[in-house]
């Protein structure tokens, strides 16, 4: 009989050794990025908020010292640019077939590369991401094959990690907190991690965001508007006095 996801329950915590994680991390292209921000920002506005997002994002994952490496999946060529220049390894979407097929394939290169890699999917928008919030939730997956980590509003994911062995299988889009529970993959329960469930769709996210405290990049950009970086490209505090190293 099938079970409602709800009713399923968690997998069993393994006890093993903090992992070290290769983040694959999804760009589409920056002219269609955050169309659902049309309400708080124009059309010359998103792209570069979207830009920022990822900056941020990349640079604290980066940060974390769960993190051994992050590599972007992206065919805009602005955006892979910028995040190759803060560390990230870049290749191009070459399935060209959504968000699921992109994040597997970035997968796949990873472990390509490294066959016993430990992989997560982190997604691009999370502009006030802390390093220290993002090494808890990796800390507790690397106890489980899979594990996800659903958003702030608690119907989609904003991690999925697999350990060495599993396979990522990502159903990200919709209701994917259900999609991954129906998986098999265990949900994460932490406290005090809200940095790493608050990606940015709408305009209700980003002022959840900037309550939270948003990164240097994004702070930049929303003090700059659509125009050009402030001179100097010193970092702006968010509203919290969010500095890079917070992040």
């Amino acid at each position: 009989m099938r079970m409602d996801p709800e009713l399923v329950l968690n997998p069993k915590p393994v006890p093993v050794p903090a992992l070290l994680w290769s983040l694959v991390v999804p760009l589409k292209p920056l002219a269609l990025a955050k169309s659902r921000l049309a309400g708080a920002a124009d059309g010359r506005l998103r792209p570069r908020l979207a830009l920022a997002f990822a900056q941020d994002t990349v640079a604290a994952a980066l940060a974390c010292p769960a993190v051994r490496d992050v590599l972007v999946v992206t065919d805009d060529t602005a955006a892979a640019a910028e995040l190759g220049a803060l560390g990230a390894r870049i290749v191009p979407d070459s399935p060209a077939a959504g968000l699921n097929a992109a994040l597997a394939h970035g997968a796949r290169a990873v472990r390509g590369a490294r066959s016993s890699a430990a992989v997560a999917a982190l997604n691009a928008d999370l502009p006030a991401l802390r390093s220290a919030e993002l090494g808890r939730v990796l800390a507790a997956a690397s106890a489980f094959s899979r594990a996800f980590l659903t958003d702030a509003a608690g119907i989609g994911t904003t991690l999925l990690c697999a350990r060495p062995g599993s396979e990522l299988r990502p159903a990200f889009g919709g209701s994917s907190r259900r999609a991954h529970l129906t998986s098999g993959a265990a949900e994460i329960v932490s406290g005090d991690v809200d940095s790493v469930r608050q990606d940015v769709d709408t305009a209700d996210d980003l002022a959840a965001a900037l309550a939270l405290g948003v990164g240097p990049y994004t702070a930049r950009r929303l003090t700059a508007g659509a125009g050009a970086a402030p001179d100097g490209g010193a970092a702006v505090a968010g509203p919290r006095g969010a500095r890079p190293s917070d992040h």
